[in-house]
């Protein structure tokens, strides 16, 4: 059965098309810097937002018209899912999917029958991969959604709840492991506190380094060899959450010995958050070395929520390639899209529309970027404004041949002179690159 039948193959047009259902800068064989557009960007289709996801909100109830989940049982439903994902993929042309694992399989009454149901779509998956040629960029374990997490999972004051959550993640790895996920992502929804008056926040850490410790461990023991993420977000729903932004991320596996072990996987509209920008998390990742993989989206700067949007801000794509181009790519990562059509976007056609503009607002964003590298526009200015550090002094402090002595004695015979950061002019310079690739 076709869910997606007035819909051919989604092609390149170039940007004078008029076609709503054509790329107009994404050209995936187009060769920059050495590669093509579709090694540089990886995308990959998020299963919740794309295939499960019914438009409930907290004023609202569903509004989605997705006729492949209008099925009586759970199960089939989740079938019926399954065949009109990798349909979706085919014409949107999309290498790769991500999904949790209640996404693609009803939960049941009890973990033996929930792995159960996850075995039956999995195999649906394995086949369905190996026919389309589509991969597995990540999965996950849903350990935020049913009320037995209230608490957390691998931060839960509960013990029973920690080892539900253990037996979940070592399903999840196995799942990784069958369907060849290059990643697998660790996303605390609820690891966090809401009050100090009654956690052990030493505990409750100390625990979530043992859990990590313990899936590394397992991972080695069935051979599982995709990259292990953590995905940093600051807050909704937890008031304290450990996994705050990719320094805090970082602080923490350093601490546990388990910087070797985990990369990072940045979600932009979490960064809004956290009070960063999309282009910092990246940034702090990078020039750290744990730089994974992307969730592609934006927020919305005048709501305080993870308002999930597909991304178009073409700004904030070049800064953000900027970034990975220079990281030498996402590696095993990617650019998936965690992002969702709007409520009122409720037509199956509006999730080819939504992908269309996200992909080619990335790849607006990596010719751009890839052009102001190529000139080394930001590099110059850079070093301009860095120059007092190649020398001199500067040069000392740089290789560490000075001390407070010495720098005093500088201090007190030198006049100080600033110069400009030029602010306002490399903005016009980047509003000028921009223009020029449309």
């Amino acid at each position: 059965m076709s869910y997606f039948a007035d819909v051919e193959n989604i092609k390149y047009e170039g940007k004078e098309s008029t076609n709503p259902l054509a790329f107009k800068f994404y050209n995936p064989d187009e060769v920059i810097g050495g590669k093509t557009m579709k090694e540089w960007l990886r995308f990959s289709v998020a299963y919740w937002h794309t295939f499960t996801m019914d438009g409930t909100d907290p004023f609202g109830a569903a509004t989605m018209d997705r006729p492949f989940n209008n099925k009586a049982q759970a199960l089939d439903a989740a079938k019926a899912r399954a065949e009109a994902a990798f349909e979706f993929f085919q014409k949107l042309g999309v290498p790769f999917y991500a999904f949790h694992d209640v996404d693609i399989a009803p939960e049941g009454d009890t973990l033996s029958e929930s792995n159960k149901n996850i075995d039956e779509i999995v195999a649906i998956l394995k086949e369905s991969q190996k026919a389309s040629g589509i991969d597995l960029l990540w999965n996950t374990a849903n350990m935020f959604t049913h009320p037995r997490f209230m608490h957390g999972a691998a931060t839960s004051s509960n013990a029973d709840v920690y080892a539900y959550s253990a037996a979940k993640v070592k399903k999840g790895l196995e799942v990784a492991k069958e369907l060849g996920a290059q990643n697998y992502v660790f996303w605390g929804g609820r690891e966090g506190y809401e009050s100090l008056l009654n956690t052990n926040m030493a505990l409750e850490l100390d625990n979530l380094a043992r859990f990590y410790h313990m899936a590394v461990d397992y991972a080695k023991e069935i051979g599982y060899e995709g990259q292990f993420l953590i995905e940093p977000k600051p807050k909704e729903p937890t008031k304290h959450q450990y996994d705050y932004d990719t320094a805090t991320a970082f602080a923490f596996l350093q601490k546990y010995d388990l910087a070797d072990h985990f990369k990072v996987n940045i979600e932009a509209n979490h960064a809004t958050l956290a009070g960063h920008t999309f282009e910092h998390e990246l940034h702090y990742a990078r020039v750290n070395n744990i730089l994974g993989s992307v969730d592609a989206n934006q927020g919305d700067v005048l709501l305080g929520w993870d308002t999930d949007e597909f991304p178009t801000d073409v700004y904030a794509t070049t800064l953000a390639m900027i970034e990975i181009i220079k990281n030498g790519g996402l590696g095993k990562g990617g650019l998936n899209f965690d992002a969702k059509v709007r409520r009122t976007s409720f037509e199956p056609i509006d999730l080819f529309y939504a992908h269309i503009v996200g992909m080619d607002s990335f790849a607006l964003g990596l010719k751009t970027a890839h052009r102001l590298i190529e000139d080394k526009v930001l590099d110059n200015f850079t070093q301009e404004r860095y120059k007092s550090f190649t020398a001199g002094i500067g040069l000392d402090i740089v290789n560490g041949k000075t001390d407070f002595h010495k720098l005093e004695a500088h201090a007190l015979k030198t006049s100080i002179k600033n110069q400009s950061s030029h602010h306002e002019l490399i903005r016009g310079v980047l509003n000028q690159y921009l223009l020029t690739n449309q």
